[in-house]
């Protein structure tokens, strides 16, 4: 093949890591970064005991940049044990961001003659140079083998060089690391054909036509393993000097180096020139003078401009979902897409409870780039459309199969607009553990559910019960305008004054509706809480609840509380965990209040502390969530446990059938609030009760012959069972036709139709 390969034209430097002055290999990748170069690399020679140890420069250098990318030029991977060097790879990657490449070779390289005896003399394998590169080929293989971490199958490898039985796969890399290897040995050459994803060499004006050469063994060595040529980058280390006037190659001013390289671009398709310098100046001219002009010329010589964004693999490419224009992903989007090949995939196709395997997941940061990717959903109507923000909600909707998803994740501020109002704006995005810390130095909180790792997106377009909610109400209780991207792209701010009638929707149908992209709210002063948990003999299931339930609606509203039961166990005594919040900082008051539910039941163990609010909600995992298969839950509310409803739960707990049963205190400061002043409309409910189930027919048969009679109304949150009749319990009838109206008028086409859908019909139906 001749031409470009289609690569982004990248640049990058090539410095020399001395020991003498330590300081000095660092200095110059931090100046390499302020030049705008893609990537600093260091030599690694066994041979030269004047250098660093490469691999802790390159560490020490992750640390002190901030963009540039970093790799070895080469490392000597004799002396590097594959499974150490994937584990090792994959930390460095993680630590700097994505910023690591992996470049390898034998030992023998274009610049380090003699390097193989060199690793023998240092302990290496003593290998031939046929051998050393079979040895390569099995170390790529390893690498791959250990940074396919989303496989969690123990790795096995056996060749004749290196050997695997049952290895722990090491962390997921951030980024899909590439494999370069470097030389010119016709073997090597051919190696890197079959299996690597660049070709690293060295530019020698004596030989200029060694690149050609190289290309064309590297390319019928790919096309021969039914690969595409174009996936392998070509890299190129070159070195030159700057005088007032041409010279030779490269020896001369900028203008004659870009007439040099540019050959190299157009007709021989080197995707990356690797300066070799530790001198600044050259560095300096080089990144202002030659690396634009040449992108410019290459641009203006070949048929199409090059890339500006990397592309992806046909390895990647061949994972592509049907029904998805990948290739006609907005700009604003493409560079942080996910797709079922990336390295990425395996952190975002899942949520907490339900396995997914979306074929495409968008991750905007601006409100302008929700829009892009709406309007990217628009044009794929026939596949589910997913809209997550922390990934918690029970129900799952948030991602899918073969669909799209909508990660608002990084739409995450935390920003206090009126400290006199207590007035904050929040992203959809960001977590309640992190919105807790951002108000706790105000003495401020926001109830906010059961656990920090939740979405503030999810959570306060649905309703918001929280340990705070019987004193200050449910999270939407606080909301006072919202920003979202519509249905067919436009922005639009609702509030009690602005487009009211979008507010009403937003708090308690919000996933009907738009996608929002910033919360206004209003939040509470709250000191130090009480905090207790107490684990209570649970073998009278119903006389417990009965109990509970009544201690609850008794209680002050400084007390709001939830209650944790399973199925009894052969052999074991039945225990129930009880959660209680005190909004005071008295001990007394905090005794007085908890006593009578510490009193419905002998008690196990207890634990009382005075905390702050933030470190209650301090519970949460920075882990992707892995979930598979799909969560069977349902879920309604209650006025009062009554002895029927609580024998009914009983029931229930004791068929085999659920294996998680949660009952959580709502009541108090919920029930001040009009019914009609938001779609959430069910305050007269004390308590919402959710199970969980191993089999949906038996769960649903159990739930609605028992519990079902004894429920008023549902929080879709938490339902997984995708019947009609969840939307009817959900929204009372008058509610349910106001919002079918709305929706008519904001989402007529229905592209929010994943998460209980309201359709502006009559039927009341929702789709899975």
């Amino acid at each position: 093949m001749s031409g470009s390969y289609g690569h982004r034209l990248e640049f990058g430097t090539f410095v020399t890591p001395v020991n003498a002055s330590p300081d000095t290999p660092v200095a110059l990748a931090r100046r390499s970064e302020a030049l705008g170069y893609d990537l600093v690399t260091f030599s690694d020679d066994p041979d030269q005991p004047a250098h660093l140890d490469t691999w802790t420069l390159l560490a020490w250098v992750a640390g002190r940049t901030d963009r540039i990318h970093l790799a070895a030029n080469v490392l000597t991977t004799p002396m590097r044990p594959p499974a150490l060097l994937a584990r090792s790879a994959a930390s460095l990657d993680l630590l700097s961001g994505g910023r690591l490449e992996l470049a390898l070779g034998t030992g023998e390289s274009d610049r380090a003659p003699g390097g193989l005896a060199a690793v023998e003399a240092l302990g290496g394998p003593a290998l031939e140079p046929g051998a050393a590169v079979d040895a390569l080929g099995e170390s790529v293989d390893v690498v791959r083998a250990m940074l396919d971490a989303g496989d969690p199958a123990p790795v096995r490898y056996r060749g004749e060089h290196h050997r695997l039985d049952g290895a722990a796969g090491g962390p997921l890399p951030a980024h899909h690391i590439p494999i370069w290897l470097g030389g010119t040995d016709p073997r090597l050459l051919r190696l890197v054909g079959v299996t690597a994803d660049g070709w690293l060499s060295t530019l020698d004006p004596a030989t200029p036509d060694a690149v050609r050469a190289g290309n064309k063994l590297i390319d019928e060595a790919a096309r021969e393993a039914g690969r595409d040529p174009s996936e392998i980058r070509r890299l190129l280390n070159v070195s030159g000097r700057f005088t007032d006037t041409r010279q030779g190659f490269l020896h001369g001013p900028a203008a004659g180096w870009v007439e040099d390289l540019l050959p190299l671009v157009v007709e021989d398709g080197v995707g990356t020139f690797i300066l070799i310098t530790d001198d600044v100046a050259t560095m300096e001219r080089f990144a202002r003078e030659v690396a634009p002009a040449l992108r410019e010329a290459a641009d203006r010589a070949l048929p199409a401009p090059l890339p500006r964004t990397a592309a992806r693999s046909g390895a990647v490419r061949a994972k592509r979902r049907p029904g998805i224009a990948y290739d006609e992903l907005p700009a604003s989007l493409a560079d942080r897409a996910v797709e079922p090949g990336d390295i990425d995939y395996s952190r975002v196709k899942s949520n907490y409870l339900r396995g997914g395997t979306p074929g495409l997941v968008l991750r905007p940061r601006t409100p302008a780039e929700v829009a892009d990717a709406l309007a990217f959903a628009r044009a794929h109507r026939h596949l589910p459309l997913g809209i997550r923000s922390g990934g918690h909600g029970i129900s799952g909707r948030s991602t899918n199969d073969g669909g799209i998803v909508l990660d608002v994740g990084e739409l995450n501020g935390i920003e206090v607009l009126d400290e006199a109002r207590r007035l904050v704006r929040i992203g959809p995005g960001a977590r309640w553990t992190d919105v807790a810390q951002a108000l706790a130095p105000y003495g401020w909180a926001l109830t906010s559910g059961d656990y920090g790792g939740v979405g503030v997106g999810g959570l306060a377009t649905a309703a918001g019960v929280g340990w705070l909610a019987r004193k200050h109400g449910l999270t939407i209780d606080h909301l006072r305008a919202v920003e979202l991207v519509l249905a067919d792209g436009r922005v639009a701010r609702a509030s009690e004054t602005e487009n009211p009638d979008l507010f009403w929707a937003v708090r308690g149908a919000g996933a009907n509706f738009g996608v929002v992209t910033a919360f206004e709210f209003e939040v509470d002063e709250v000191g130090p809480v009480g905090w207790a948990q107490f684990a209570l003999d649970a073998g009278d299931p119903a006389g417990l609840l009965t109990r509970w339930g009544a201690a609850v609606e008794a209680a002050p509203r400084d007390l709001t509380s939830a209650i944790i039961m399973g199925p009894p166990r052969m052999g074991q005594p039945a225990v129930a965990q009880v959660m209680a919040m005190v909004d005071s900082a008295d001990p007394a008051t905090i005794v007085a209040q908890l006593q009578p539910l510490a009193d419905v039941a002998p008690g196990y163990d207890q634990q009382v502390v005075i905390t702050s609010y933030a470190s209650v909600m301090a519970n949460a995992s920075d882990a992707p969530h892995q979930a598979q298969g799909e969560p069977i839950s349902r879920t309604g509310l209650i006025s009062h446990l009554t002895p029927e409803f609580a024998a009914a739960a009983a029931r229930l707990l004791t068929s085999g059938v659920v294996y998680f049963f949660h009952i959580r205190s709502i009541g108090g400061a919920v029930t001040d609030v009009d019914p009609d002043a938001m779609a959430w409309s069910h305050r007269g409910s004390n308590f919402h009760v959710t199970a969980f189930g191993r089999h949906r027919a038996r769960l649903d048969t159990l739930w609605d012959d028992l519990l079902a009679e004894h429920l008023s109304g549902t929080y879709l949150s938490f339902e997984t069972d995708l019947r009609p009749e969840r939307l009817t319990e959900a929204f009372p009838p008058r509610t349910l036709a106001r919002l079918r109206t709305l929706k008519k008028r904001y989402d007529p086409d229905g592209l929010f139709r994943d998460n209980f859908a309201i359709t502006p019909d009559t039927a009341s139906r929702t789709t899975p």
